[in-house]
């Protein structure tokens, strides 16, 4: 889990807001449209009602901790990452194309149902993190979960040691906000390289590293990279593992192999903005390398790239810590690892504006990719077709007096989380919802009670919704936050 979500987004200097429209379409419809984004209740009934659930085809048993809903089983078999064409697999590609094998072996098509163990523990995770939490992860039981990143995955490889790299492609859940940027399900990548001080010559890591660094291709970006190969406060060497040497060398293989995955995946970001608009300001490709903290690796890094006028960062790595090797049963490797999260990759390759669309089947948007996989070449930027009117909705509640949010003085384990709106919200309406925001809070002067107030914006990729439709679904919406979250309408 690559700190501050930089698998799944980009973290930019800028952040401007684009205006919506705020009108509603005349009601002209049927109802039929709750059917087409809300499970059927007797597939509610399969997935939440009885002791076990089938994801993907395996039976698992649940517990008091299963919080899966049906919407996000059912979009598992899925997997983006692995459908030819899809803009995703797209990405994925051009990625690879820059670790070739035998030296990296590619890893797609893991069970995304892990144990807490391989999400958590493996990777040194405190039992009190933040992550662990049913706010933030979708458990099957309380030892069983959707895995949350890719480095779940990565003892067992580190273990199976079948190549000196690799690279794992996967599809990844959190619950979060609800927004253009934002899914609960994504796509990462990681990938990894280690050496072995028993198979180098004369055991000497450092000096094996930097041959290696020679073989690898040369680039001609701008780099900017002021800070020393680590600090012993800021950024440290693993000391008692690693050399300053071996540091040193492991570090400069990484950047070099990235730097040149950046210049590979911008390079035909550029190819494409071009295509699309021949006024497209061509400015020199510049990356610069910025101290980072990591649970997993030391000393680590986060890679931000300047693209289109602005500073974008969009992935993290470091060297890994010594004791994922020891505990894969690996203890003399040595190495780096790198995750970065091929959804906003893809959605700046193609110019894609929300995250919604990649889950499409819509017939407009998957014929614009078609023969891509074949010919990289023809990769262009993704031309949106009608954008259909938003219809912006409001729900305003108490939270229950009892939980810590809404007054009470002692937390308890029902306490509030926003999430559970975005998950409540999402369960109902599916992807007819493109965002919804906090935009007004009202603590009572006398009972200290709180009240929230979202609003909602219900706005189709593929149709008009009408009034009719959008105020069942928000009906629908308020039903479900009482019947969940103990909250009282206002």
């Amino acid at each position: 889990m690559w700190a501050s979500r930089l698998n799944i987004a980009f973290r930019s200097t800028r952040n401007v807001a684009s205006p919506f429209l705020r009108t509603c379409a005349p009601s002209w419809s049927s109802r039929r449209f709750l059917s087409e984004v809300a499970a059927p209740a007797s597939q509610q009934q399969r997935h939440t009602g009885s002791a076990q659930t089938e994801i993907n085809g395996e039976k698992y048993k649940t517990d008091s901790w299963f919080n899966v809903p049906p919407n996000i089983i059912d979009k598992v078999p899925r997997r983006l990452h692995l459908q030819k064409d899809h803009p995703v697999y797209i990405t994925r590609q051009i990625i690879e194309s820059v670790f070739p094998p035998p030296t990296y072996k590619y890893h797609n098509d893991f069970n995304p149902v892990v144990t807490a163990h391989q999400n958590f523990d493996s990777l040194g995770f405190a039992k009190d993190h933040p992550g662990r939490a049913k706010s933030d992860t979708y458990y099957v039981n309380s030892e069983t979960l959707l895995r949350t990143h890719t480095s779940a995955h990565q003892a067992e490889t580190f273990g199976a040691n079948l190549s000196d790299g690799y690279l794992i492609s996967a599809d990844v859940y959190r619950r979060d906000e609800v927004d253009r940027s934002h899914y609960p399900i994504f796509h990462q990548m990681e990938g990894a390289h280690s050496w072995d001080r028993t198979q180098v010559p004369n055991g000497d890591v450092a000096a094996a590293v930097w041959s290696d660094i020679e073989k690898l291709p040369k680039h001609n970006i701008e780099v900017q990279d002021p800070n020393p190969p680590f600090h012993h406060e800021r950024n440290p060497l693993q000391e008692g593992h690693h050399s300053a040497p071996e540091a040193e060398a492991i570090a400069a293989h990484l950047k070099r192999s990235l730097e040149l995955m950046v210049v590979e995946i911008f390079t035909r970001a550029k190819a494409a903005a071009k295509k699309a608009d021949p006024d497209f300001v061509d400015e020199p490709l510049q990356v610069r390398w910025v101290e980072a903290y990591f649970p997993f690796t030391s000393p680590s890094w986060e890679l931000e790239v300047y693209y289109d006028g602005d500073w974008l960062e969009c992935l993290g790595c470091g060297v890994v810590k010594q004791d994922l090797y020891i505990n894969a049963g690996v203890p003399n490797q040595l190495g780096w690892a790198f995750g970065i999260g091929l959804d906003r990759i893809a959605m700046l390759l193609f110019k894609i504006p929300d995250i919604r669309l990649f889950w499409s089947q819509d017939e407009r948007f998957l014929n614009q990719f078609k023969g891509v996989s074949d010919n990289l070449d023809s990769l262009r930027r993704f031309t949106p077709f009608s954008k259909y009117p938003g219809c912006y909705k409001d729900v305003s509640f108490w939270l229950k007096s009892t939980s810590a949010a809404g007054g009470s003085t002692k937390a308890n384990v029902h306490d509030f989380h926003e999430n559970d709106v975005m998950e409540i919200v999402r369960s109902v309406a599916g992807d007819s919802v493109e965002d919804v925001k906090l935009f007004d809070e009202f603590t009572h002067p006398k009972t200290g009670r709180k009240s929230l107030c979202y609003r909602i914006n219900y706005r189709s990729l593929e149709r008009t919704l009408t009034n009719s439709e959008t105020n069942d679904l928000h009906s629908e919406v308020e039903k479900a936050l009482v019947q969940n979250l103990g909250i009282e309408i206002r």
